[in-house]
């Protein structure tokens, strides 16, 4: 019988790092997490090479592979960077997309991604996710689509974090807002209510790694992931 394939140990792996389920800025014992995931060390370091593409892990030559640090000024550019993608995206969207295609988005976030009662962290930044992949999908450039989805990866888990705390309504109703200006083709409207709905301070990045590095240690990603959404 086969054994997994690198993809399959590349997906199991990417999980992992991007939960930090393997904590921020510890040396990968290669050894253990082969015998933990069933498989030879070559796929694994396969996996692990693409993943350091993704700069999800470091490699250091004559060290080995490290997990990714957690640090708030990486964290602070990659809302930044997202910001600057997604308001690209939308004002894209917003003189490409059909008006059908606007009529779908509007339904597809009325029917998921406005109550979000009962659902967990995990599974409301996924629906959040979602809403915001399907812009840049809308916008037709394919690169734009991929470079988003690979910083999605990189900040899901600030995401559980910025989720589990007190963003719920206001997500919602900038959600409500970008949709409008999607539908009046107003692309200034869109760009600045979505850049506003992304955007970051310093000081409040800080304060999410503070909480995040703690609930890593502390509690575990799992716990944060699953906690379950009662204010909406």
């Amino acid at each position: 019988m086969a054994g997994p394939r690198v993809d399959d140990i590349y997906d199991q792996v990417k999980a992992m790092a991007v939960s930090f389920r393997l904590r921020p800025g510890d040396r990968l014992n290669e050894v253990a997490l082969s015998k933990e995931l069933g498989v030879s060390r070559t796929p694994l370091r396969e996996a692990l090479n693409r993943l350091v593409a993704e700069r999800l892990f470091d490699f250091r030559p004559g060290q080995g592979f490290f997990c990714r640090p957690l640090t708030a000024q990486s964290v602070f550019d990659l809302f930044e960077l997202r910001e600057i993608i997604e308001t690209a995206a939308v004002r894209a969207a917003c003189g490409k997309a059909t008006d059908d295609q606007l009529a779908d988005l509007r339904a597809e976030l009325y029917a998921t991604g406005i109550d979000i009662t009962g659902l967990t962290v995990q599974e409301a930044v996924s629906r959040d996710e979602a809403f915001h992949l399907r812009i840049a999908r809308l916008s037709g450039n394919a690169e734009l689509l991929q470079t988003l989805t690979r910083i999605n990866e990189r900040i899901r888990y600030m995401r559980w974090i910025s989720m589990s705390l007190d963003r719920v309504q206001r997500s919602k109703d900038e959600h409500k807002r970008v949709m409008q200006a999607l539908l009046n083709r107003d692309a200034d409207e869109a760009a600045r209510v979505l850049g506003a709905h992304i955007t970051k301070r310093m000081d409040q990045v800080q304060e999410a790694v503070r909480y995040g590095i703690s609930s890593i240690y502390m509690e575990g990603s799992d716990d944060i992931s699953a906690r379950i959404i009662e204010e909406a």
